[in-house]
């Protein structure tokens, strides 16, 4: 009995993680078709003033955070297991 819940409820995380990653991969695809749309109005109307530049840094920072949130700190190298990692390593090269 036990066993089919942890089950569960690994299916129920592992299915949860794939949603986050699917929507990252869905906002990853709108910023890319819809970026060259603006660069094209920005410089088919306004060529003197290039203001397509603000939503591009915007979306991509939209994007970066998305990110952020969807695989965290783990994947810059600041884990859960971090630190101690780094007290093992302090405490080797004490010896």
């Amino acid at each position: 009995m036990e066993r089919d819940y942890t089950l569960e409820y690994k299916y129920a995380k592992a299915k949860k993680k794939v949603e986050k990653i699917k929507g990252l991969y869905i906002h990853l695809i709108v910023t890319v078709l819809i970026i060259p749309v603006l660069i094209f109005i920005n410089l088919k109307f306004v060529r003197s003033y290039h203001w397509f530049y603000y939503p591009t840094i915007g979306m991509f920072l939209g994007l970066f955070f998305h990110w952020f949130g969807v695989f965290g700190m783990g994947k810059i190298g600041l884990g859960k297991d971090w630190e101690e990692k780094k007290i093992n390593e302090y405490l080797k090269k004490q010896d």
